[in-house]
């Protein structure tokens, strides 16, 4: 693994990103631990921590200006405690493909105050029951749950199933003990990285449908939050059918009018 240094960060890539926020590119180093970010001197709006190898998310110093992280293909299992104290500002947290399997982990993301948008597809942890109820009751900042906007009738049902419920014992939010969980890890590394393999290889890049897609989106997109969420899909290679569909209907058109003409 590699250690994030004030070094590498001073030499990683970084520029206006395509909704005009300052960005660090961290991507693909095999980073195995967040440190040292205090030398970013608090200047990025978006960093970009995507293909590493970071099994915990926490280790951020006070970031006021921080609004956009992303986490896709990692091996993050672990959320730290009191997250907001470090990210007061954070409105987008994208954690596509890592290994959250626990609901208490939600809990911990909680705390994350001004947290409007957030993915955790492909975890473990979005094939629990009840798992998006849940997550919408533990935040209400929430606005999009993976790249699903949050309806008023979705807030009244996970009010009515969670309101006034203690959580059991075994969901009470755990403290982070160094050292834990170090047997825990390294008995399940082996396998845990054969299957992270195994899903790097099942990945695919985006087809030209789904770049497509995001670029009709895009033209039809009327604020700049509804860009930004377009943009970390196409970052992802996930691209709902929805959108699909409407390039479907709107070629359809065209070869209609085509017709037409002739």
């Amino acid at each position: 693994m590699v250690r994030l240094t004030p070094e590498l960060i001073e030499d990683s890539f970084q520029y206006i990103n395509p909704v005009r926020e300052y960005e660090l590119c961290l991507r693909g180093y095999k980073i195995g631990l967040i440190e040292n970010l205090g030398a970013t001197l608090n200047q990025f709006d978006t960093i970009d921590f995507s293909d590493n190898e970071i099994r915990r998310l926490d280790g951020f110093p006070l970031m006021t200006k921080i609004k956009t992280l992303l986490f896709n293909n990692n091996k993050i299992q672990f959320v730290g405690q009191n997250l907001n104290e470090c990210l007061p500002n954070i409105e987008s947290l994208t954690l596509i493909n890592n290994n959250i399997e626990e609901l208490t982990e939600i809990d911990n993301l909680s705390s994350l105050k001004s947290l409007k948008y957030l993915t955790l597809l492909r975890n473990p942890v979005a094939a629990l029951k009840h798992y998006r109820l849940y997550t919408i009751y533990r935040i209400p900042s929430l606005r999009v749950l993976d790249f699903k906007r949050i309806r008023d009738k979705e807030r009244e049902e996970a009010k009515k199933l969670y309101k006034g419920k203690k959580l059991k014992k075994s969901e009470v939010p755990r403290t982070f003990i160094p050292g834990e969980q170090l047997d825990k890890l390294s008995l399940n590394q082996a396998g845990g990285d054969s299957a992270q393999k195994q899903q790097k290889a099942d990945r695919v890049q985006p087809s030209k449908e789904d770049i497509d897609a995001i670029r009709l989106a895009i033209s039809q997109a009327k604020s700049i939050e509804e860009i930004e969420q377009l943009n970390a899909m196409l970052r992802s290679g996930i691209i709902p059918s929805h959108l699909k569909q409407k390039v479907t209907g709107n070629s359809a058109k065209t070869n209609e009018s085509m017709v037409e003409d002739e």
